[in-house]
């Protein structure tokens, strides 16, 4: 009875390593249908992952351009987790990347000439606080009037993009004519500084590793945390517990679009020096891809960031050698549909590991009853 106790009350380990199994296997999965279609193509499979894995870790600027995507996929994911941890949906996160990065940039153009801390400060806070007040408009409608959430962060998404551009085509437009749809440059001084030369990697990965921990910190290891869960799995008994739920819901709403804001923010002062509207390429449907495929959990959508960071990367070092853009499209497809399989691949993994020790356990059985007659 105490050796099952003691089972019971055994913590989860940090790392599920069967989830992690199961992730192994689809991306094999992946990539071996991959080699398939790229053989019907024509192609060679293992020249052209040879070239794939070339164009990210040939060069030191590959690499950051690598952890550079994975950082923004990772902030976006862990956005979207936040949200869903108690229940809510927030797929408005482009807009408010949006919205953030066009007035943190706009603050870096009214406050030029003032000091470098006092701009980055500033933009960061401006950039937060526009990407959660515009998350905030769809969690309160959510759940004060029941207002699906996913249908008014989606045509938030559209009024975020067409204000950006009326702003950056107009009012803040830049001086030089020939930028169509930009707002000014930001000066120099207060850039993020760069890592490895020629990439767009910067300091601001230091900043995303804290946000990404205080995250996984907060969810897993915090009384709060718990309320999350609990609020997200079984609202009606959490509000029978005590707890605020819907207050909770709101200001998670609110985070998550704060963090989209600052992704924004850190789109432009570390990889782009200017708002243009292509500075997101929708990034945030990525993560939100990404955090889908974890399951909503921060551990795995950190390494699947970089995964995925590595496909597109080196998806590029794969045309070079003439496999097409459709090619890598099809393979990425492949990757997210056996990744998404994940919980039936698991549940496989499972029914198998059990079926050989019941197997074994009958042997035994059948050994111990030779032995005895």
């Amino acid at each position: 009875m105490a050796q099952k106790t003691n089972k019971t009350l055994r913590k989860k380990p940090l790392i599920d390593l069967r989830y992690l199994g199961a992730l192994a296997l689809s991306a094999v999965l992946a990539l071996a249908v991959g080699a398939v279609i790229m053989l019907l193509a024509g192609f060679d499979p293992l020249e052209a992952y040879a070239a794939m894995l070339r164009g990210v870790f040939g060069a030191p600027r590959h690499i950051g351009d690598a952890l550079q995507y994975a950082m923004v996929l990772c902030l976006c994911g862990l956005a979207c987790v936040i949200g869903s941890r108690v229940g809510i949906f927030n797929v408005g996160g482009e807009g408010q990347l949006l919205l953030g990065g066009i007035l943190a940039c706009q603050v870096g153009v009214w406050l030029d000439g003032s000091p470098r801390a006092l701009v980055i400060v500033c933009a960061a806070l401006a950039a937060m606080a526009v990407g959660g007040l515009y998350a905030l408009v769809p969690g309160v409608l959510k759940v004060k009037v029941k207002v699906n959430e996913v249908i008014t962060t989606i045509m938030l998404n559209s009024i975020a993009a067409y204000l950006c551009s009326f702003l950056a085509k107009g009012p803040w437009k830049n001086a030089n004519k020939n930028m169509v749809a930009a707002t000014e440059s930001l000066d120099a001084r207060y850039w993020f500084g760069g890592l490895i030369r020629g990439s767009t990697l910067s300091t601001a990965i230091f900043a995303a590793a804290i946000i990404a921990f205080l995250v996984w910190y907060i969810m897993q290891k915090t009384a709060r945390g718990f309320e999350m869960k609990l609020t997200g799995q079984n609202p009606r008994f959490a509000r029978f517990a005590g707890l605020k739920t819907d207050r909770l819901i709101i200001a998670c709403m609110t985070v998550s679009g704060m963090l989209c804001g600052l992704v924004g923010m850190f789109r432009v002062y570390g990889a782009e020096h200017i708002y243009r509207d292509s500075i997101s390429r929708d990034y945030y449907f990525e993560g939100l891809m990404v955090a889908m495929i974890a399951q909503y959990r921060p551990l795995p959508v950190i390494g699947l960031s970089l995964l995925f960071a590595v496909l597109k990367i080196g998806a590029d070092e794969m045309q070079a050698i003439g496999v097409p853009t459709q090619i890598y499209q099809i393979i990425q497809t492949v990757v997210i549909f056996f990744m998404a399989a994940e919980t039936g691949i698991s549940a496989m993994l499972r029914a198998r590991a059990q079926k050989k020790r019941a197997h074994r356990a009958a042997e035994e059985r059948m050994k111990g009853g030779v032995d005895r007659a």
